[in-house]
């Protein structure tokens, strides 16, 4: 019997295409002789080609018609669509094959950012990639996301300080937009109020300031920042008792493997449909509800437009802390 091709388009952020992950298991555990190709940007390749309902990850090329080129080899059969964008347009019109495609409901973050007027479904963006795959008769395995790190990649544990085997804390310090982070102010005064080991996670941009988050709070701290890739990163995130995060890829990576999740919200808001999907039943979310700014916009800023960040300035240091002791 011919196997029946699936190419799945999802080019961006970590977060994304973790989120991703049900689509590619429930049609591969569904769908009988079925082979599921993903083309992504090359940067995410490491984090889609250890996993095993993936039959083979392509990644976009600098030049559009090379890539093309080589989707149109595969003589694939339909398209499934989650990032639904221009770029994601050209793919399916150059290849010109049945598509289904993921609806983003920009209408409704534009009505939530510029007028607060929720009209947004109550329902995970993970549900709305999913109906994609209502034309097959696809259900949710309700398994939740997936995340495979490769064996080299898994962080051995007794080659930190012998104060971090026993557990920690896994602290996300950076963020690709700043009005999602935790202030360093934030930080160090949460991680004083644990007391436990913290493991400071972020790229090399965060480095730096991890360092002087760690040089404050003392031994109990690691600084983790730019020296693991994201799988060696995910493997550190495996392994926490508990993650402090903004809503971030790592937050995501986290629902993934089932750990307690104290997830904090800036700028951005849960009701965009992208919380932790089926997360632990004791994590837990810290944000300011009522301010008339919030959410200012459906990303992220370098800054506040309002200049007083009240979204985290006012987020209670004790409550966080207190909820990182009790889940930890």
């Amino acid at each position: 019997m011919q196997k029946v091709k699936f190419l799945v388009l999802r080019f961006s952020s970590i977060g994304d295409i973790v989120l991703t992950t049900p689509v590619v298991r429930n049609l591969k555990n569904q769908l009988e002789n079925t082979e599921i190709h993903y083309l992504t940007k090359p940067q995410f390749k490491s984090i889609l080609e250890s996993n095993p309902n993936i039959d083979k990850v392509h990644v976009l090329k600098e030049s559009f018609t090379e890539t093309i080129r080589e989707l149109k080899l595969e003589h694939f059969d339909y398209i499934i669509d989650l990032h639904h964008n221009l770029r994601t347009s050209r793919v399916k019109n150059n290849l010109k094959m049945l598509s289904f495609s993921f609806e983003k409901l920009n209408w409704g973050k534009w009505l939530l950012v510029n007028f607060k007027i929720n009209k947004l479904p109550h329902i995970h963006i993970v549900d709305r990639y999913l109906e994609t795959l209502k034309a097959f008769d696809i259900k949710n395995d309700k398994q939740g996301l997936d995340y495979f790190i490769p064996g080299n990649d898994e962080v051995d544990l007794n080659n930190f300080p012998e104060i971090f085997r026993n557990g920690y804390i896994a602290v996300v310090i950076g963020a690709f937009h700043n009005t999602k982070r935790l202030t360093r102010e934030k930080i160090i005064s949460i991680c004083k109020k644990t007391e436990l080991p913290v493991i400071f996670l972020g790229g090399q941009e965060n480095k730096e300031e991890a360092e002087n988050i760690k040089f404050e709070i003392g031994e109990k701290a690691y600084n983790a920042c730019g020296k693991f890739n994201i799988n060696q990163s995910a493997s550190l995130v495996k392994q926490c008792r508990v993650i402090l995060t903004p809503d971030t890829g790592l937050m995501h990576i986290a629902a993934a493997f089932n750990k307690k999740i104290v997830s904090v919200w800036g700028n951005t808001v849960p009701e965009f449909g992208m919380y932790p999907y089926n997360s632990h039943p004791d994590s837990e979310i810290f944000e300011i509800k009522g301010l008339k700014c919030r959410p200012c916009t459906k990303i992220g800023f370098k800054q506040c437009p309002k200049k007083h960040f009240k979204c985290i300035n006012d987020l209670n240091e004790d409550m966080i802390a207190k909820k990182l002791k009790e889940l930890f």
